[in-house]
């Protein structure tokens, strides 16, 4: 790992010591390749590993700079340590991918579940369908987070996001399969309605 002596580790480091910093790298061709690599394993260069000090570089640097500025004022950090430990939780090319998972708690779900059967087939639901449906519900929630992938081109990252499941469509098509549910014409309406988007 490249490094560069004297650096404070403090997360109050002054804008003088930064310019120090990338003085000394920039006259430097073997610590310009050794940051290089490390800034692009890190995620924050996205050019060619090479000897020469170019824009880029200084961009990935000030990046780099900033964020490690921002963790240091709970957690003092080197620059050399910084860029480890982003590579070391995923810091690369690739993609992020951040998952979040929401699970009703028993109260919530039981709320919802007496709404959609009210609304559906016009009754509150019965100590064991809120047992039975609460159980499927976490269940499904559990199997479906939503899910956010972060890339970056350049300057610019993305955010793509899919969501999990719509709760009230997964007890609708829980309660839809009962006895109950097929006699009454709200299901009925609803499976027309779900041929008809061709979800069926």
């Amino acid at each position: 790992m490249p490094t560069v002596m004297p650096e404070q580790s403090s997360g109050t480091s002054p804008q003088s010591d930064y310019t120090q910093f990338l003085s000394l790298v920039a006259k430097n061709p073997s610590l310009i390749t050794g940051y290089s690599k490390l800034l692009k394993s890190a995620g924050y260069y996205k050019g060619k590993i090479t000897d020469k000090y170019t824009p880029a570089l200084q961009k990935a640097f000030t990046r780099a700079e900033e964020d490690r500025l921002l963790i240091s004022a709970a957690r003092p950090m080197s620059r050399d340590e910084f860029l480890q430990d982003t590579i070391d939780i995923g810091g690369d090319d690739g993609p992020n991918i951040r998952k979040d998972i929401r699970i009703f708690d028993d109260s919530t779900a039981r709320t919802l579940i007496n709404a959609v059967l009210e609304d559906a087939i016009g009754r509150g639901a019965t100590k064991e369908e809120l047992k039975k449906y609460t159980l499927a519900l976490q269940k499904a929630q559990k199997a479906a987070p939503t899910v956010t992938t972060y890339s970056t081109a350049g300057d610019v990252q993305t955010a793509t996001t899919t969501t999990g499941i719509n709760e009230e469509e997964f007890l609708i098509q829980q309660i839809a399969g009962t006895d109950e549910a097929k006699a009454n014409k709200v299901f009925n309406y609803y499976d027309a309605f779900k041929t008809a988007l061709g979800v069926r």
